[in-house]
């Protein structure tokens, strides 16, 4: 929640202070007179917000996890480390009190510690000190080396002065002091805002990661192979399913039979997740890579079919009147006027079928791939190696949103007639 906050902070910001900044007028509607409100070919991205967008994130993601990329002063506050005191006071079955200091030293998390050393103090109930993991949390066992234990009734009754029960807790300045019902403390350290790095690297992790993984390989596979493999079944089963649907979504659009026998088909299969038909391409076509390509092809096929299909209804009638007043034959339509028309449509279901295949190839490296980004996401993620996941994250984004810029051009090249009557 505080980062959303955060986040919302700097783009509100971020917008107000461009808006002073940059002068508004040359990409204003004022200078577009002629367009009108809510016409999207007239709305080009803000590079300005593109650039801040994206620094803040890596911005929010360095200050959260206490990246070394930044100076101290821009971090989060982070998790307590160092050694915590606090007292503790003890009472035996006879009604005798006596106070006794508890030393913890927080450390982080992965390193060696040794508890540092106390003076057992003077009366009945002595000091201790224990080690716990920053992020952590440990029990306190300040009873074993006291004089009376638990077996003759002693039980802790009160923490730095604050009288504590079992099932209650005090907040000390360095983390909470909890106790077990039957009578144990139990002390968390301040976690501060920071996340910890199992759950998120700071970004020069990945990148060293990435550095590794470049040059030594994952599991006995260079980064490029994994990446090769994901991006040839990707486009196999992109490219088959644009084969397939297509023409399929054509036939829909213009014939009353073809869309009354598909229409049903299509529209059940279309909210259908392709990762729910795993069971079933393994049973049909086994764990090699034809089930991998299966299943991408399902997951484009019907995102194409219905593309194509709104591309044909979608083209203005008075185009085909017109080229019909002019003799032009059903073939002659379909090549200069439908299938033109309909370009648009079908690039941009084309866009979006590239990535969910893009979405899929995780799911489909989980039936027995030996190579690939998505296997290397699921074992990297059995094994809590939270950098080679975001890493593979990062790349997949990367390649996913090349390949659409990449479309977008090839758009803009074959179609230049998008967005015009």
């Amino acid at each position: 929640m505080v980062i959303l906050l955060i986040y919302i902070v700097i783009f509100v910001a971020s917008f107000f202070l461009v808006r002073l900044a940059v002068d508004q007028t040359a990409n204003g509607f004022v200078a577009r007179k002629t367009v009108t409100f809510g016409d999207e070919s007239a709305v080009t991205s803000n590079r300005f917000a593109s650039v801040i967008s994206i620094l803040t994130i890596f911005l929010l993601w360095g200050a959260f996890t206490g990246s070394s990329l930044l100076p101290s002063f821009m971090h989060a506050p982070g998790p307590f480390e160092g050694v915590a005191q606090m007292t503790y006071t003890a009472e035996a079955d006879d009604g005798s009190r006596d106070d006794a200091t508890i030393s913890v030293l927080v450390h982080p998390v992965g390193e060696d510690a040794k508890a540092p050393q106390v003076d057992p103090g003077e009366g009945w109930a002595k000091n201790d000190a224990f080690t716990i993991g920053a992020w952590r949390s440990g029990l306190l066992r300040v009873d074993q080396n006291d004089e009376k234990d638990r077996d003759i009734g002693h039980r802790v009754v009160a923490v730095n002065g604050q009288e504590i029960v079992p099932g209650g807790e005090v907040l000390t300045e360095f983390g909470r002091v909890g106790m077990s019902p039957k009578g144990t403390l139990n002390f968390e350290p301040a976690k501060g805002w920071q996340m910890e790095p199992i759950w998120l690297p700071p970004p020069e992790a990945v990148v060293a990661r990435l550095g590794e993984i470049s040059s030594q390989g994952y599991r006995d596979s260079t980064l490029w192979e994994h990446l090769g493999y994901s991006l040839f079944r990707v486009v196999v089963g992109f490219a088959l399913g644009a084969l397939v649907g297509i023409p399929l979504g054509y036939a829909m659009g213009l014939s009353g039979w073809f869309r009354g026998w598909f229409d049903p088909i299509v529209e059940f299969m279309r909210p259908v997740p392709p990762l729910a038909l795993i069971p079933l391409v393994i049973i049909w076509a086994g764990i090699g890579e034809v089930g991998k390509i299966i299943l991408l092809f399902l997951a484009a096929l019907w995102i194409m079919a219905i593309a194509a299909r709104s591309g044909v209804s979608g083209v203005n009638i008075t185009k085909v009147h017109a080229a019909y007043s002019l003799g032009a034959s059903k073939a002659q339509i379909m090549r200069h006027v439908i299938v033109p028309n309909s370009l648009p449509e079908i690039f941009t279901g084309a866009r979006v079928a590239m990535g969910v295949c893009w979405g899929t190839v995780v799911a489909a490296e989980l039936v027995a791939a030996e190579k690939g980004a998505g296997m290397m996401i699921m074992v990297a993620s059995k094994f809590q190696l939270t950098d080679i996941v975001l890493m593979g994250i990062i790349l997949i984004g990367v390649i996913g949103f090349g390949i659409d810029m990449v479309m977008r051009k090839a758009e803009r090249v074959l179609v230049p007639w998008k967005g015009r009557s």
